[in-house]
């Protein structure tokens, strides 16, 4: 395993809350403000989204807030299944639409899905996709129970040369995938057992995560409890992908009482 010293400088602000509500609320108020800060500064700005339940809170109220700078955005995701197929409930493109892009229309969103080819040929065309945008300016993301962030699993490298990179998920992700669709409203989003999860995907390297300029990272539940310590008092090191975090000057971390109870 790789690990990395902590810079000399780095701006974290930590935020814990009563309740996943409070959470989310709070985290899409900043969000929206460094929209705006960043639509002024430069007339766009470019962000890319997490997706997955420990997110609904967060996205329904940026979905809802009034005054966002929408058609100044350019939207991508930070990763994506390869073997479902496009429009399959279970895709992170149609979560995305359903808890947020269908609701504020930005100016621009690009899905994985969207793209034509073989799995290693998608991830160079997102990658070229966001240096064409200018890189990005904010990330919003959330943390795996194993302490991944997108799907960069436990042994990644902190230093990938790719901006986006095919992986195989870990089993403890695939696990926890399971459980976060087993009582899915639509049925057809329920996997039938722990074998249907798919193993492959598409995501965004830890270099590119923590390229944008800002990044806020939402992360409720006490099953994240033991990650999150890691993430915030453990080693810099990619046995534990979230705590590359550190390596970042502004990052801005939004708990509930759950997800912070081993930091208190």
């Amino acid at each position: 395993m790789k690990t990395s010293p902590l810079p000399a400088k780095r701006s974290w602000e930590l935020n814990i809350f009563p309740t996943r509500e409070e959470m989310g609320k709070a985290a899409a108020r900043d969000v929206c403000q460094a929209m705006k800060r960043f639509a002024l500064a430069k007339g766009k700005v470019t962000i890319v989204f997490a997706a997955a339940p420990s997110q609904n809170e967060f996205l329904a109220h940026l979905s809802k807030t009034k005054g966002v700078v929408w058609p100044q955005a350019t939207c991508f995701h930070l990763d994506e299944y390869v073997d479902l197929p496009r429009n399959h409930p279970n895709t992170f493109e149609v979560y995305l639409r359903e808890h947020l892009f269908d609701h504020v229309h930005p100016q621009e969103v690009y899905f994985m899905k969207a793209l034509r080819g073989g799995a290693d040929q998608v991830a160079g065309q997102y990658a070229r996709l966001i240096q064409k945008s200018s890189g990005l300016d904010i990330a919003c993301i959330g943390i795996g129970e194993n302490g991944h962030i997108a799907f960069n699993e436990p042994g990644s490298d902190l230093e990938d040369p790719l901006m986006v990179r095919r992986i195989t998920i870990d089993s403890r992700s695939v696990r926890q995938q399971y459980r976060d669709y087993k009582d899915h409203p639509n049925p057809q989003a329920r996997y039938v057992s722990l074998k249907a999860v798919p193993r492959r995907a598409l995501t965004l390297t830890i270099p590119a995560i923590l390229s944008a300029k800002e990044i806020y990272t939402i992360v409720p539940g006490p099953q994240k409890a033991a990650a999150v310590k890691k993430m915030w008092k453990g080693p810099v090191s990619s046995a534990c992908p979230s705590s590359a975090l550190r390596l970042h000057r502004q990052v801005k971390v939004y708990l509930d009482q759950d997800s912070a109870r081993e930091l208190m």
